[in-house]
């Protein structure tokens, strides 16, 4: 009877286990039910970005319409005004001559052609000067408007990009995202920066070094430029450098000062006295 227990329980466990076995190797892999939610939250960003884009053109051009319009008018009445002017001229000099007792009509007409032409030059050059400085001061105001729009433009553009390489895991991918930033902004130091540290953990330690030092040439007060020089030379043996590099950039950012315990390209400099005299004292 005993025998009969003990065989019953050894079959149940080698049952249980077997059942375990086939439900570990058949558990699907788990995988991000969030990735098509991020996608088309960005889809529906850029659709935003280019409708805002799309109403703000229409209203430039409509208030560029508008002050076209509103000059065309000035314009109107200005000419009016001039008309206006001239014959109150006209009058008023066929009034003092006649007063002043001139007999000659043929003076009085050559005065008064004299006259009348000199004025409406005068009010000519001051119409066509006025004209001239309304008019480029629409041309200035029109071409800040199109520079105001472009570069909008180029910053919704920008942080389109940046929003793709935060959600992109392929650091090659990464870098060409990084690039199309640079193509855009070459001044960008924070993407030469995010550049040099995905070529760092490619392990092309050399090209993280050269795209530090041009981050430094651009900015030689950026802290974690230093920073990311340091990591590069740290994973090419020159210790050295590399501590020197460390001491520049907690002087520019002391807060960095606090990430050294959590650095791993920083791994073989701890046993260094000068390394640990960098650490902030508690």
């Amino acid at each position: 009877m005993l025998l009969l227990v003990a065989i019953s329980f050894s079959s149940l466990a080698a049952f249980a286990a077997e059942q375990s076995q086939q439900k570990n190797e058949q558990k699907p892999e788990k995988t991000s039910n969030y990735q098509p939610l991020i996608e088309r939250y960005i889809l529906d960003e850029l659709r935003a970005v280019r409708q805002d884009q799309l109403i703000l053109r229409a209203d430039m051009e409509e208030k560029v319409a508008h002050a076209k319009l509103d000059a065309s008018d000035r314009i109107i009445r200005y000419t009016s005004d001039t008309l206006n002017n001239m014959f109150i001229i006209i009058t008023t000099a066929a009034s003092i001559l006649v007063l002043m007792g001139w007999r000659s009509m043929r003076d009085v007409k050559s005065k008064l052609n004299e006259v009348v032409e000199t004025k409406i030059n005068e009010l000519t050059q001051e119409y066509e000067d006025r004209l001239a400085e309304l008019e480029g001061k629409l041309r200035k105001r029109s071409q800040e408007i199109i520079d105001a729009q472009e570069d909008i433009s180029k910053s919704n553009e920008l942080h389109s990009i940046w929003m793709r390489a935060g959600l992109e895991n392929n650091l090659h991918q990464k870098i060409k995202l990084y690039d199309e930033i640079l193509a855009i902004n070459p001044t960008d130091i924070e993407a030469l920066i995010y550049k040099a540290d995905a070529a760092y953990e490619l392990g092309d330690y050399e090209w993280a070094f050269s795209l530090a030092n041009r981050a430094i040439d651009q900015d030689e007060d950026y802290g974690l430029a230093y920073w990311q020089r340091a990591c590069a030379n740290a994973a090419n043996g020159a210790t050295q450098e590399a501590i020197s590099d460390i001491k520049i950039a907690i002087e520019k950012a002391p807060k960095l000062a606090d990430e050294l315990e959590r650095e791993a390209a920083f791994e073989e400099l701890h046993k260094l006295e000068e390394f640990e005299a960098l650490k902030p004292q508690i």
